[in-house]
């Protein structure tokens, strides 16, 4: 793709109605304000992400600049869209720290997974957008979605809401308040909101009420300290690149990946979630901007596994196109590509300030707990989502009885032990379940219980945003 776009119109007035198409831009000034508001709409859900993943947010805002130019390039600027850290691989992630898995061992699962994710795309590329609804139907990607998301469970309950459940109940009520009381975009980052709140409640809670004694993860154990810690703040310099892992003085930063393959099973269910959502945005895109975006749809699968392999090679978060994003294009009717680049390079300047990446990483405890508890029921209920709006029908048992194994497995933690060395358990063995039971299921089924499973698989909205209808009255 030619790095030019064709000027719309003057530039500067757009007349109702009027679409900026992929290849046009407005002014400058104009393109700079519109990558500018890409940038916020992504700003929430790719931090807050690699925060509870254990990854290093600086680091993960500055690999998805790359990643997004990246994007752009080899879809060739037709498919806009954003690519922020994915919540996708959060389970898989929290399987890997409870099992004792360091960073370097994370960022390698997921580079696997993206490298799994990059050849799915050549596959669909070459073989057709009907792949994907032959091996993975709305049943099983709306499963495996649910299932990623309630294994989280017991990570909220285990290791974020006891740090300080007065401050995580109260951040939890905010971010639901806000959620439904916003409107407009406002109602999109009611995650990020709801940080800054949780933020604000704490520093108010040190000063009220003093020390809190609970798990001090800068610690690694029980200490009396202040919710809000910012020494590492202090110490920060304004500008640099991200710090380099220091495993012994628990600093995350930019490193090689470590590849444990008992690991990657872990995070390779992420990969169905990544290819539905996938599948869904650029179905939205399509349906906005009125193009066929079919035989661009492997191209943007495998981009967006590059965009990962690219990230995480570094050390940085797994990635994912953003519906939020898609959310700005369906208000604004402006898919110009050139405001994703420039919203592309404001991340990486963001990602060029180690004390920005200070303040996210003091982030307490208890404002994570407040809003992981929603974040991560937001993700389970997404595959609910995509049930409905395909229509699965539950009474049949083709259905039901697979997808109904493979959920309790994943969220019940079920291992399945196959050596000293090797097991598979949780998300891994769910989806693993839900899969291979539901194609079985109908294989053995008759004929009459078999019609009417294919269709398309989408999935519209990303954690971290409150859906509402475009301004143009069309679905995204």
């Amino acid at each position: 793709m030619a790095l030019g776009w064709k000027l719309h119109g003057d530039g500067r007035a757009l007349e109702p109605g009027d679409v900026v198409a992929p290849d046009e831009r407005l002014s400058w000034g104009r393109t700079v304000g519109l990558g500018a508001q890409h940038v916020v709409a992504m700003f929430g859900a790719t931090f807050v992400f690699p925060l509870i993943m254990g990854l290093n947010p600086q680091l993960a805002i500055m690999m998805s600049g790359i990643a997004t130019i990246a994007f752009l390039l080899i879809v060739n600027g037709k498919v806009p869209s954003y690519l922020g850290t994915s919540a996708s691989f959060v389970g898989g992630v929290a399987a890997i720290h409870a099992q004792g898995g360091t960073a370097p061992q994370v960022t390698g699962a997921i580079l696997v997974a993206g490298v799994i994710l990059a050849l799915v795309g050549v596959l669909i590329h070459f073989m057709g957008s009907a792949v994907i609804y032959r091996v993975l139907p709305p049943v099983v990607t709306g499963a495996v979605v649910m299932l990623i998301g309630f294994n989280l469970a017991p990570v909220v309950a285990n290791i974020y809401w006891p740090q300080d459940q007065w401050v995580a109940l109260l951040v939890m009520v905010a971010v639901i308040a806000m959620s439904v009381g916003l409107r407009g975009f406002a109602a999109r980052i009611a995650i990020f909101l709801g940080l800054l709140f949780g933020y604000a409640l704490s520093w108010v809670f040190d000063r009220v009420f003093g020390q809190i004694t609970a798990f001090d993860p800068a610690a690694g154990k029980i200490t009396t300290h202040f919710r809000v810690n910012w020494q590492g703040v202090q110490d920060a310099s304004w500008f640099g690149f991200p710090p380099a892992t220091d495993v012994a003085h628990k600093v995350v930063g930019y490193h090689l990946p470590e590849f444990k393959w008992t690991f990657v099973l872990l995070v390779i269910p992420a990969v169905i979630a990544l290819v539905a959502e996938n599948t869904g945005h650029v179905k939205a895109v399509a349906e906005m901007t009125g193009a066929d975006l079919d035989p661009y749809m492997g191209r943007a699968i495998g981009a967006d596994g590059i965009g990962t392999v690219i990230a995480t090679s570094v050390g940085g978060s797994p990635t994912t196109t953003y519906a939020e994003n898609i959310g700005v294009m369906a208000a604004t009717r402006v898919y110009s590509t050139a405001a994703y680049f420039v919203a592309a390079a404001v991340a990486l300047l963001f990602g060029l300030s180690p004390k920005f990446g200070a303040v996210i990483s003091a982030t307490p405890g208890g404002v994570l707990g407040g809003i992981t508890v929603v974040l991560y029921g937001m993700i389970g209920l997404l595959g609910a989502k995509i049930w409905k709006e395909n229509g699965v029908d539950f009474a049949n048992p083709v259905n039901l009885v697979p997808v109904a194994a493979g959920i309790i497995i994943a969220i019940g933690n079920t291992s399945l032990k196959f050596s000293d060395t090797f097991s598979l358990a949780g998300i891994a063995l769910g989806t693993i379940v839900t899969v291979g039971a539901y194609h079985l299921a109908r294989l053995l089924a008759p004929a009459h219980l078999r019609t009417g499973q294919d269709g398309p698989s989408l999935v519209l909205n990303e954690p971290g945003m409150y859906e509402q209808e475009p301004t143009d009255g069309r679905r995204r």
